[in-house]
């Protein structure tokens, strides 16, 4: 009986390892093989696959190159790489994976700078993220969403006086080139108010990541920022990829109870890549060479952005975006105004004149602001706008000298008052100015122009003329 006892457990444990064999086992895969490459599009016949899954393309003496489904058709699958394609030859085996992409999340990523694929290349060895988070993320139910009713502190006087921004607010940045974008950009990953900071580096120059980095985030900075770098030399899927990870991330800690602050630097760039690749796989343009799907995307990137539910975190968002030749009515521009929670432009005039942050104070809004301040905040806001405006309005001829100083009550009173208010907009980039030092500023400038106001005797306290104006001569 021992012996058949024995022989009986050696049965069952060879059943054991066959069976452990058979589930650890990898599915059989159906390969094709590359029929066709124009630019960076390449089609694969013989091979079925989804959206998004992830192909290895096998050519003798190459080692395997990855590529990602972006299309098919009745029997052919479109691919676009996500690297180097060089040596890929006619009729390579193409192998589906059966996998997707995925953003490594956790705490571990604090310090580090990944690439659209995920892996470090900061050269501080491997990166010990178990956590993976899908790349479409999670969308939050706007129902459940908390409200924004509470003031971020982003360190910048022109922003925390004027502009308000609330946690969980997605703003715009509209700048051209050589603006001091990322200066600013730089100035609020340091200054604000945020548990974590993660930046996304999308389809700019490769040198402006470590100087980023280096020059502008800082080490300081960085012990609580994570970095999403993928230059414009990478491919339009890595672009897309970088700007999802760094979504992705910045969710993983929101729901983990953080308020985050993501800095995407540029919501044009990621655009242009869904652009190059929709164009790739043959769909129509239809606003300024943009296809409808880049529309599509938009809104689906920025909305995973804001307020998560109850008992959550928050992700406070700023999106550049770029206004070739200062255009301010790009296709791109105008669909982000739509979508997003406010915008703050950037004016080159500004700019050259040596004034920063170059904040074009008339052109930008916060959509929130009535919800984060007191009433008596937004009527010194109102009351700044209204000078400032004035004096826009009428600068040609206060510049020629055309202006009769009297002829006006308004006028005169932003005359005196214009260079104190670009005092007070002006900020040093190593500068930081607090919500409440911000707020306490622009209540003693308010209060020097109703003083102004009393001596005078020409405007009330809301600017309104108490006399009729002298007629210009």
């Amino acid at each position: 009986m021992r012996a058949e006892d024995s022989r009986a457990g050696l049965w069952l444990e060879r059943l054991r390892q066959c069976r452990t064999r058979l589930e650890d086992a990898h599915p059989l895969v159906v390969e094709g093989e590359l029929t066709r490459m124009v630019g960076l599009t390449i089609e694969a016949a013989g091979c079925q696959a989804a959206l998004g899954t992830r192909c290895r393309i096998h050519s003798p003496g190459m080692s395997p190159a990855e590529a990602e489904v972006v299309g098919f058709g009745s029997d052919h699958l479109y691919l676009m790489p996500t690297g180097n394609l060089q040596g890929i030859g006619p009729n390579a085996r193409v192998e589906p994976t059966g996998q997707v992409y995925a953003a490594p999340v956790g705490r571990e990523l604090l310090g580090r700078v990944i690439g659209g694929n995920g892996k470090p290349i900061d050269g501080r060895g491997k990166l010990d993220a178990s956590d993976k988070m899908p790349l479409n993320g999670r969308m939050v139910n706007p129902v459940e969403r908390q409200p924004i009713d509470r003031p971020l502190d982003v360190g910048v006087k022109a922003i925390n006086s004027l502009l308000c921004v609330g946690r969980g607010q997605r703003m715009g940045l509209f700048a051209g080139s050589g603006v001091g974008k990322s200066v600013l950009l730089g100035m609020m990953t340091r200054f604000t108010n945020a548990d974590v900071i993660v930046v996304g580096l999308i389809g700019e120059r490769g040198r402006e990541v470590k100087e980023f980095i280096d020059n502008i985030l800082g080490a300081e900075g960085m012990k609580r920022a994570v970095v999403v770098a993928v230059p414009a030399d990478q491919s339009p899927v890595m672009r897309l990829h970088g700007a999802y990870q760094a979504t992705s991330i910045a969710e993983y800690f929101r729901d983990h109870g953080m308020n985050v602050l993501l800095l995407m630097d540029s919501l044009t760039r990621f655009a242009q890549a869904q652009r190059e690749i929709a164009l790739a796989i043959g769909e129509p343009p239809a606003t300024k060479g943009y296809p409808p799907s880049v529309f599509a995307r938009l809104p689906q990137l920025v909305e995973r952005a804001g307020n998560g539910e109850q008992g959550k975190g928050s992700i406070t968002a700023f999106y550049t975006v770029l206004t070739e030749g200062d255009d301010q009515q790009d296709p791109i521009a105008d669909a982000a105004r739509a979508i997003l929670d406010g915008h703050i432009v950037l004016s080159r005039e500004l700019a050259e004149s040596g004034h920063y942050p170059a904040i074009d104070i008339e052109a930008s809004v916060s959509r929130a602001i009535n919800q984060i301040t007191s009433e008596e905040h937004l009527a010194a806001v109102r009351r700044f706008r209204q000078l400032y405006a004035v004096y826009q309005q009428n600068r040609d001829l206060i510049t020629v000298g055309a202006y009769t100083p009297g002829s006006d009550p308004r006028v005169d009173e932003a005359i005196q008052m214009y260079a104190p208010m670009m005092n007070f907009l002006a900020q040093g980039m190593n500068e930081s100015v607090s919500w409440e030092e911000s707020r306490a500023e622009l209540e003693v400038l308010i209060d020097q122009v109703r003083r102004l106001a009393e001596v005078a005797g020409g405007v009330d306290a809301a600017g309104n003329p108490t006399q009729s104006p002298v007629p210009m001569s």
